[in-house]
């Protein structure tokens, strides 16, 4: 039996391409039958494909027993010959399913960047696929939610148990001789989940038969068909212009709201999509009256998410923080990321074709390397521009460069005390220009995150 459970999670996890590069897989084991069963069968299977196991564990602390859950894990993880990493998050009994669940994957996700690691893997299965399938038909999802709990997500998670039953992953557990926890409050009533799961669900079955779970099954089926073929007439309108970028995504507003107010939020929603975020109808249409409006509105999305109409564009992202200055002393050489952008600096001889172009995203400053600031925009920021006339203000400069409102407090500027030298894509000033053949500093700014055909980082003006 334990041989044909391992065969058949290769043989998903192979056609499914859930894991198809080798590299760190941070586990995250409950301690529950379907986290030890998962860990088993990676560890069947992760010298094959590359993979380097770490075991997480996350004492919530609503239990009283939870330390001794947490030692079990750590003894199994001794046992597989793994390293583990745990914490206590001590939420107390009266904590909620939402307030455990975000405080875990927060964790999680910190130790899988600590880490390094390619993949989060996660244990649901095809019962928590069935019950979060229901759970939101109770609540009145639109189809995206409908399709339920997808195999891969974002940043590397990953969860190659959908197609098995809670039932046959408890029996390779105990055919397998590994030690489980059973969780009481997974049948706590209180608990919403829990009563769908311990009341609702066994209701259904005695009424309607066991084909219940089936039906929700194949409702799900159908809302990822759905979600695929909106996906794929998202690609093929080449009026809408779709952007996606390593923090969001952006489309024409223009032709979107053209489009009868259904299919502008089908659409809408596909493109969130893009970005890694579930929109569904309700703020499908509140994002969407933004495309009849003026630019600089927004709307609060929630998790951090911002819709923006912006120009001529409507845009759905999650703005990075930005320190007001990273560099007080730049040095020769170097690199950070700021917001939305890479900066690198490297000071040589400046040659006799120096790029100085005056919306260029490369530039050449004179004088010494070691005196310039990387910052974002002040009050009262003005600039001579190169080849041009008079003082310009960087405000009025980025707004005539079409970068987003919601962008612009957050935009490098590259400055030597008062003087403002770069606003990268936007503006070079005819201050401290180079001389061939004397010491300079060459700067470049790039987009973070988003690779451009020639390997490099792709960059684009208001990095949008």
């Amino acid at each position: 039996m334990t041989a044909g459970l391992v065969d058949r999670f290769r043989e998903h996890v192979a056609r499914a391409r859930l894991l198809p590069e080798p590299g760190t897989a941070l586990v995250a084991v409950s301690g529950g039958p379907d986290s030890v069963a998962l860990l088993d069968l990676l560890d069947h299977v992760a010298l094959e494909l590359g993979l380097t196991l770490v075991v997480a564990h996350a004492d919530h602390g609503m239990q009283a027993d939870s330390r001794t859950v947490g030692q079990a894990v750590r003894d199994l993880a001794a046992r597989f010959v793994l390293p583990f990493e745990s914490v206590e998050l001590r939420l107390g009994p009266g904590a909620s399913e939402t307030v455990a669940r975000r405080a875990r994957y927060r964790w999680l996700r910190e130790v899988q960047r600590t880490r390094g690691a390619r993949y989060l893997v996660t244990a649901h299965q095809r019962d928590d696929q069935v019950e979060t399938i229901l759970w939101r038909a109770l609540k009145g999802s639109g189809m995206a939610g409908l399709a339920g709990i997808p195999a891969r997500g974002q940043g590397g998670l990953v969860r190659p148990l959908l197609p098995f039953s809670k039932t046959e992953l408890v029996a390779y557990a105990a055919a397998r001789d590994l030690p489980v926890h059973d969780d009481p409050a997974n049948r706590d009533p209180r608990h919403a989940r829990s009563w769908l799961r311990a009341v609702l669900l066994p209701q259904l079955m005695e009424r309607f038969g066991e084909t219940v779970g089936r039906d929700l099954l194949r409702l799900g089926r159908h809302a990822r068909a759905d979600r695929r073929g909106w996906d794929r007439v998202l690609q093929l309108l080449p009026e809408l212009a779709l952007r996606v970028t390593s923090n969001g995504v952006d489309v024409a507003r223009g032709p979107l709201v053209g489009y009868d107010p259904a299919v502008s939020r089908a659409l809408l929603a596909a493109a969130a999509r893009q970005a890694g975020l579930v929109l569904g109808p309700e703020k499908a249409r509140r994002v969407l009256g933004l495309g009849a409006g003026g630019s600089g509105r927004r709307v609060e999305l929630g998790a951090g998410w911002v819709a923006e109409a912006e120009f001529d564009r409507l845009r759905i992202h999650r703005p990075r923080e930005v320190a007001p200055q990273l560099l007080a002393e730049p040095g020769e050489r170097g690199e950070a990321v700021f917001g939305e952008f890479v900066v690198r600096w490297e000071a040589a001889a400046v040659p006799e074709q120096a790029a100085l172009e005056r919306t260029g995203w490369s530039t050449w400053i004179g004088g010494d390397e070691a005196s310039w600031e990387l910052r974002t925009p002040r009050a009262g920021d003005r600039m001579v521009p190169l080849g041009g006339v008079g003082n310009r203000t960087v405000r009025r400069l980025l707004m005539e460069a079409r970068v987003p409102r919601g962008a612009r407090q957050s935009y490098p500027v590259i400055a030597r005390g008062e003087t403002i030298l770069w606003v990268p894509g936007v503006c070079r000033s005819a201050a401290d220009l180079p001389v061939p053949g004397t010491q300079g500093l060459r700067l470049d700014v790039i987009e973070h995150g988003r690779p451009a055909a020639d390997g490099r980082q792709e960059s684009r003006p208001g990095g949008v």
